[in-house]
């Protein structure tokens, strides 16, 4: 499937979620979907938590 049909997809999701539940059914969909790319970048290996983890506690910078 290439970009261009997930794409599509995914803005009829994010329709279809907003004018059936309105605005907040909008955003928790919004972050259901951020955490699921979060969590399957983390299972391909090309996310690595613990970077993550020490970033957001201050043990390590981003850059």
């Amino acid at each position: 499937m290439n970009l261009t049909v997930v794409g599509i997809a995914v803005g009829a999701f994010v329709a279809f979620m907003s004018f059936q539940f309105g605005v907040w059914g909008f955003l928790v969909s919004l972050l259901f979907m951020g955490i699921g790319a979060f969590l399957g970048r983390a299972a391909e290996g090309k996310l690595d938590l613990r970077s993550v983890f020490d970033a957001i506690t201050g043990r390590r910078s981003s850059s």
